[in-house]
Protein backbone atom coordinates (compact mmCIF):
# COMPACT_ATOMS: atom_id res chain seq x y z
CA UNK A 1 0.00 0.00 0.00
CA UNK A 2 1.25 3.47 -0.76
CA UNK A 3 2.68 5.14 2.32
CA UNK A 4 1.08 8.39 1.31
CA UNK A 5 -2.07 8.83 3.35
CA UNK A 6 -5.19 10.86 2.90
CA UNK A 7 -4.20 13.79 5.07
CA UNK A 8 -1.20 14.58 2.92
CA UNK A 9 -3.22 14.45 -0.28
CA UNK A 10 -5.88 16.95 0.73
CA UNK A 11 -5.22 20.68 0.67
CA UNK A 12 -4.57 22.28 4.04
CA UNK A 13 -7.32 24.58 5.25
CA UNK A 14 -7.41 26.97 8.18
CA UNK A 15 -9.52 27.14 11.29
CA UNK A 16 -9.25 29.92 13.86
CA UNK A 17 -5.93 30.87 12.30
CA UNK A 18 -4.31 27.42 12.58
CA UNK A 19 -3.52 24.98 9.80
CA UNK A 20 -5.56 21.80 9.93
CA UNK A 21 -4.95 18.49 8.25
CA UNK A 22 -7.79 16.10 7.41
CA UNK A 23 -7.54 12.34 7.80
CA UNK A 24 -6.00 11.77 11.07
CA UNK A 25 -3.55 6.82 14.11
CA UNK A 26 -3.25 6.82 17.50
CA UNK A 27 -0.65 8.90 19.31
CA UNK A 28 0.03 7.09 22.56
CA UNK A 29 -2.69 4.58 21.70
CA UNK A 30 -3.30 1.12 23.12
CA UNK A 31 -3.65 -2.01 20.99
CA UNK A 32 -7.38 -2.62 20.74
CA UNK A 33 -7.45 -6.38 20.39
CA UNK A 34 -11.13 -7.31 20.36
CA UNK A 35 -12.48 -4.41 22.43
CA UNK A 36 -14.10 -2.71 19.42
CA UNK A 37 -14.59 -5.54 16.90
CA UNK A 38 -17.04 -3.57 14.73
CA UNK A 39 -14.48 -0.88 13.98
CA UNK A 40 -12.77 -1.66 10.70
CA UNK A 41 -10.23 -0.38 8.21
CA UNK A 42 -11.42 0.90 4.86
CA UNK A 43 -9.20 1.17 1.77
CA UNK A 44 -10.10 2.95 -1.45
CA UNK A 45 -8.83 4.66 -4.58
CA UNK A 46 -9.15 8.30 -5.48
CA UNK A 47 -7.80 10.10 -8.52
CA UNK A 48 -4.43 10.68 -6.83
CA UNK A 49 -3.84 7.30 -5.24
CA UNK A 50 -4.94 4.66 -2.76
CA UNK A 51 -5.75 5.64 0.83
CA UNK A 52 -6.96 4.21 4.09
CA UNK A 53 -9.37 5.39 6.76
CA UNK A 54 -11.37 3.86 9.61
CA UNK A 55 -15.11 3.12 9.85
CA UNK A 56 -17.67 1.51 12.13
CA UNK A 57 -20.22 -1.17 11.27
CA UNK A 58 -23.43 0.39 12.60
CA UNK A 59 -25.94 -1.86 10.80
CA UNK A 60 -25.77 -5.03 8.67
CA UNK A 61 -25.12 -2.97 5.54
CA UNK A 62 -23.72 0.39 6.67
CA UNK A 63 -20.23 1.45 7.80
CA UNK A 64 -20.03 4.95 9.29
CA UNK A 65 -16.96 7.03 8.40
CA UNK A 66 -15.92 10.53 7.29
CA UNK A 67 -16.92 12.39 4.15
CA UNK A 68 -13.30 13.01 3.17
CA UNK A 69 -12.89 9.21 3.16
CA UNK A 70 -15.80 8.77 0.75
CA UNK A 71 -15.93 11.85 -1.50
CA UNK A 72 -14.35 11.12 -4.89
CA UNK A 73 -13.92 7.38 -4.35
CA UNK A 74 -13.24 5.43 -7.53
CA UNK A 75 -14.99 2.07 -7.67
CA UNK A 76 -15.61 0.01 -4.56
CA UNK A 77 -14.22 0.40 -1.03
CA UNK A 78 -12.42 -2.47 0.72
CA UNK A 79 -13.54 -3.16 4.30
CA UNK A 80 -11.88 -5.41 6.90
CA UNK A 81 -12.47 -5.84 10.62
CA UNK A 82 -9.18 -7.62 11.34
CA UNK A 83 -7.65 -6.07 14.46
CA UNK A 84 -4.10 -6.67 13.21
CA UNK A 85 -3.45 -5.96 9.55
CA UNK A 86 0.34 -6.29 9.50
CA UNK A 87 3.10 -5.97 12.09
CA UNK A 88 5.61 -5.10 9.36
CA UNK A 89 5.26 -4.22 5.67
CA UNK A 90 3.81 -5.17 3.29
CA UNK A 91 0.17 -4.78 4.25
CA UNK A 92 -0.98 -7.63 2.01
CA UNK A 93 -3.85 -5.62 0.55
CA UNK A 94 -4.74 -6.28 -3.10
CA UNK A 95 -3.95 -3.76 -5.82
CA UNK A 96 -6.73 -2.82 -8.24
CA UNK A 97 -6.26 -4.18 -11.75
CA UNK A 98 -7.01 -0.67 -13.01
CA UNK A 99 -6.32 2.05 -10.41
CA UNK A 100 -8.08 4.62 -12.58
CA UNK A 101 -11.40 2.87 -11.88
CA UNK A 102 -10.57 1.56 -8.42
CA UNK A 103 -11.52 -1.74 -6.87
CA UNK A 104 -14.29 -3.91 -8.26
CA UNK A 105 -16.51 -6.06 -6.05
CA UNK A 106 -15.21 -9.15 -7.88
CA UNK A 107 -11.59 -8.25 -7.07
CA UNK A 108 -12.31 -7.72 -3.41
CA UNK A 109 -14.42 -10.84 -3.11
CA UNK A 110 -11.67 -12.92 -4.73
CA UNK A 111 -9.16 -11.48 -2.24
CA UNK A 112 -11.44 -12.33 0.70
CA UNK A 113 -12.49 -8.79 1.62
CA UNK A 114 -15.82 -7.06 2.18
CA UNK A 115 -16.80 -4.52 -0.47
CA UNK A 116 -19.12 -1.54 -0.52
CA UNK A 117 -20.04 1.75 -2.17
CA UNK A 118 -18.98 5.08 -0.69
CA UNK A 119 -21.36 7.99 -0.06
CA UNK A 120 -20.39 11.42 1.30
CA UNK A 121 -22.75 13.86 3.02
CA UNK A 122 -24.19 16.05 0.24
CA UNK A 123 -23.38 19.19 2.23
CA UNK A 124 -19.81 18.27 3.08
CA UNK A 125 -17.89 21.54 2.78
CA UNK A 126 -14.43 20.05 2.24
CA UNK A 127 -13.09 21.87 5.32
CA UNK A 128 -14.11 25.33 4.08
CA UNK A 129 -17.13 26.18 6.24
CA UNK A 130 -16.99 25.68 10.01
CA UNK A 131 -20.75 26.15 10.28
CA UNK A 132 -21.44 23.45 7.69
CA UNK A 133 -18.57 21.01 8.15
CA UNK A 134 -20.61 17.80 7.65
CA UNK A 135 -17.53 15.58 7.38
CA UNK A 136 -19.48 12.34 7.57
CA UNK A 137 -19.88 9.52 5.08
CA UNK A 138 -20.99 5.91 4.82
CA UNK A 139 -20.01 2.75 2.99
CA UNK A 140 -23.07 0.77 1.91
CA UNK A 141 -21.95 -2.85 1.87
CA UNK A 142 -22.68 -5.13 -1.07
CA UNK A 143 -23.78 -7.90 1.30
CA UNK A 144 -24.98 -7.80 4.94
CA UNK A 145 -22.39 -8.36 7.67
CA UNK A 146 -23.22 -9.56 11.17
CA UNK A 147 -21.93 -7.60 14.14
CA UNK A 148 -18.56 -8.89 15.31
CA UNK A 149 -19.45 -8.05 18.91
CA UNK A 150 -22.57 -8.21 21.00
CA UNK A 151 -24.48 -5.86 18.73
CA UNK A 152 -23.90 -2.99 16.35
CA UNK A 153 -22.49 0.18 17.95
CA UNK A 154 -25.15 2.81 18.62
CA UNK A 155 -25.03 6.36 17.29
CA UNK A 156 -25.89 8.78 20.10
CA UNK A 157 -29.15 10.69 20.01
CA UNK A 158 -29.54 14.33 19.04
CA UNK A 159 -27.84 16.93 21.23
CA UNK A 160 -26.08 14.34 23.40
CA UNK A 161 -22.93 16.45 23.59
CA UNK A 162 -24.91 19.61 24.33
CA UNK A 163 -25.65 18.14 27.73
CA UNK A 164 -22.00 18.52 28.75
CA UNK A 165 -21.41 21.74 30.66
CA UNK A 166 -18.49 23.83 29.36
CA UNK A 167 -16.70 23.52 32.69
CA UNK A 168 -17.10 19.75 32.59
CA UNK A 169 -15.85 19.24 29.03
CA UNK A 170 -12.11 19.24 29.95
CA UNK A 171 -12.87 16.56 32.55
CA UNK A 172 -14.83 14.40 30.11
CA UNK A 173 -12.93 11.55 28.44
CA UNK A 174 -13.80 10.48 24.90
CA UNK A 175 -12.55 7.22 23.37
CA UNK A 176 -11.38 7.22 19.75
CA UNK A 177 -10.67 4.02 17.83
CA UNK A 178 -8.80 3.64 14.56
CA UNK A 179 -6.09 2.19 12.35
CA UNK A 180 -3.95 5.30 12.19
CA UNK A 181 -0.23 5.68 12.37
CA UNK A 182 1.52 5.53 15.72
CA UNK A 183 3.70 8.48 16.68
CA UNK A 184 6.95 7.13 18.16
CA UNK A 185 10.71 7.20 17.72
CA UNK A 186 11.90 5.26 14.65
CA UNK A 187 14.03 2.13 15.07
CA UNK A 188 16.99 3.89 13.47
CA UNK A 189 18.03 7.33 12.30
CA UNK A 190 16.98 10.59 13.94
CA UNK A 191 15.13 9.79 17.16
CA UNK A 192 12.47 12.47 16.84
CA UNK A 193 8.97 10.99 17.35
CA UNK A 194 7.08 10.81 14.07
CA UNK A 195 4.08 8.99 12.56
CA UNK A 196 5.05 5.37 11.80
CA UNK A 197 2.91 3.31 9.42
CA UNK A 198 3.65 -0.07 11.04
CA UNK A 199 2.54 -2.01 12.92
CA UNK A 200 -0.77 -1.46 11.16
CA UNK A 201 -3.25 -2.37 13.89
CA UNK A 202 -6.43 -1.12 15.51
CA UNK A 203 -5.81 1.09 18.55
CA UNK A 204 -7.81 3.20 20.97
CA UNK A 205 -7.09 6.33 22.97
CA UNK A 206 -8.87 8.30 25.69
CA UNK A 207 -8.93 12.07 25.18
CA UNK A 208 -10.22 14.95 27.33
CA UNK A 209 -12.60 17.39 25.70
CA UNK A 210 -11.33 20.85 24.75
CA UNK A 211 -14.01 22.65 22.72
CA UNK A 212 -17.53 22.07 21.41
CA UNK A 213 -19.23 23.84 18.52
CA UNK A 214 -22.55 23.12 16.75
CA UNK A 215 -20.61 20.91 14.29
CA UNK A 216 -17.32 19.93 15.91
CA UNK A 217 -15.91 18.31 19.04
CA UNK A 218 -12.26 19.11 19.74
CA UNK A 219 -10.07 17.21 22.19
CA UNK A 220 -6.57 17.43 23.60
CA UNK A 221 -4.55 14.63 22.02
CA UNK A 222 -1.15 15.06 23.61
CA UNK A 223 0.01 11.72 25.11
CA UNK A 224 1.75 13.67 27.88
CA UNK A 225 -1.57 15.09 29.06
CA UNK A 226 -2.21 13.37 32.41
CA UNK A 227 -5.97 13.51 31.81
CA UNK A 228 -5.88 11.19 28.78
CA UNK A 229 -3.76 8.63 26.94
CA UNK A 230 -3.17 10.29 23.56
CA UNK A 231 -4.93 11.33 20.39
CA UNK A 232 -5.66 10.44 16.79
CA UNK A 233 -3.37 10.63 13.76
CA UNK A 234 -3.14 9.76 10.06
CA UNK A 235 -5.41 6.84 9.12
CA UNK A 236 -7.83 7.28 12.04
CA UNK A 237 -10.09 9.48 9.91
CA UNK A 238 -13.69 8.37 9.98
CA UNK A 239 -13.14 6.27 13.09
CA UNK A 240 -15.65 6.47 15.93
CA UNK A 241 -15.46 8.64 19.02
CA UNK A 242 -17.34 7.05 21.90
CA UNK A 243 -18.88 8.59 24.99
CA UNK A 244 -20.74 6.29 27.34
CA UNK A 245 -20.47 3.50 24.79
CA UNK A 246 -22.24 5.48 22.05
CA UNK A 247 -20.79 7.13 18.94
CA UNK A 248 -20.91 10.90 19.29
CA UNK A 249 -18.48 11.84 16.50
CA UNK A 250 -16.10 10.60 13.81
CA UNK A 251 -12.45 11.59 13.44
CA UNK A 252 -12.09 14.53 11.07
CA UNK A 253 -8.88 16.58 11.36
CA UNK A 254 -5.75 17.43 13.31
CA UNK A 255 -3.65 20.55 13.76
CA UNK A 256 -0.08 19.27 13.53
CA UNK A 257 2.01 16.90 11.41
CA UNK A 258 3.17 14.99 14.50
CA UNK A 259 -0.39 14.51 15.83
CA UNK A 260 0.44 15.83 19.31
CA UNK A 261 -2.00 18.68 19.69
CA UNK A 262 -5.72 19.22 19.19
CA UNK A 263 -7.89 16.76 17.29
CA UNK A 264 -11.19 17.60 15.60
CA UNK A 265 -14.19 15.32 15.32
CA UNK A 266 -17.36 15.66 13.29
CA UNK A 267 -20.36 15.45 15.59
CA UNK A 268 -22.94 12.79 14.70
CA UNK A 269 -25.52 14.00 17.24
CA UNK A 270 -26.63 17.01 15.19
CA UNK A 271 -29.66 17.37 12.88
CA UNK A 272 -27.75 17.81 9.59
CA UNK A 273 -25.93 14.53 10.15
CA UNK A 274 -28.74 12.55 11.77
CA UNK A 275 -31.26 13.41 9.03
CA UNK A 276 -28.86 12.29 6.31
CA UNK A 277 -27.93 9.07 8.11
CA UNK A 278 -31.64 8.34 8.46
CA UNK A 279 -31.82 7.95 4.66
CA UNK A 280 -29.63 4.88 5.12
CA UNK A 281 -31.90 3.43 7.80
CA UNK A 282 -29.80 4.65 10.74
Amino acid sequence: MRKKILAIAIAVATLTGLAITPAQASTGGTADGNLHPDVGLILFYQADGRFRCTGTLVSPTVVLTAAHCTAGTLGKTLVTFNSVIAETPPSGFPVAADPTVGYTSAELQAAGYISGTAHAHPNYSNFTDMDNWNDVGVIVLDSPVASNGGGYPVIAGLATLDGIASGTLPKTLFTAVGYGTEVRKPDSGPQKPQPMSYPLIRRYVDMPGQKLTPQILQTNGNPNDTRGTGGTCFGDSGGPVFLGGEIVAVTSYGYTANCRYLGGYQRTDIPSVASWLATFGL
